[in-house]
């Protein structure tokens, strides 16, 4: 088996509103949307995807690092934006993101955690040192 696609599926109550934000302010492009009598949805393309997975005591640790305290629940997103992350969390809370932090200096990357309209966190990136492509 080989997986060709990693997708998150986000179940809110305020849709229209999260559409837009990370259609708008994120800038994923729609690859399919629908509107039925059994539901709305849309799949958005976010570029290469993979699954980060950590224990409890590393989630402390990146909470500590990028809000100084543990925030997160069990699942946060993350946004790797290239270059100028100091532009990119300004488009987000213009498009309806709330800053939870100031941008920081990680091990791996600058990064600023941020909160979507409907209240999911993400950590907004540079390209992380950690590794190249």
């Amino acid at each position: 088996m080989h997986v060709k696609e990693l997708r998150i599926i986000l179940t809110v109550d305020n849709l229209d509103e999260v559409i837009r934000f990370y259609r708008e302010a994120a800038g994923l492009p729609t690859s399919k949307e629908w509107h039925e009598a059994t539901g709305n949805g849309i799949i958005l393309e976010a570029g290469r995807a993979s699954l980060e997975l950590v224990d409890s005591k590393h989630a402390a640790l990146i909470d500590d690092i990028e809000v100084g305290k543990r925030t997160a629940g069990p699942v946060r997103l993350a946004l790797n934006v290239g270059k100028d992350i100091a532009l990119a969390a300004s488009q987000l809370a213009a498009g309806g993101a709330t800053q939870l932090a100031e941008i920081k200096q990680a091990p791996w990357s600058k990064v600023v955690r941020m909160e979507d309209p409907a209240g999911m966190q993400f950590t907004v990136f540079e390209n992380s040192t950690l590794f190249e492509k």
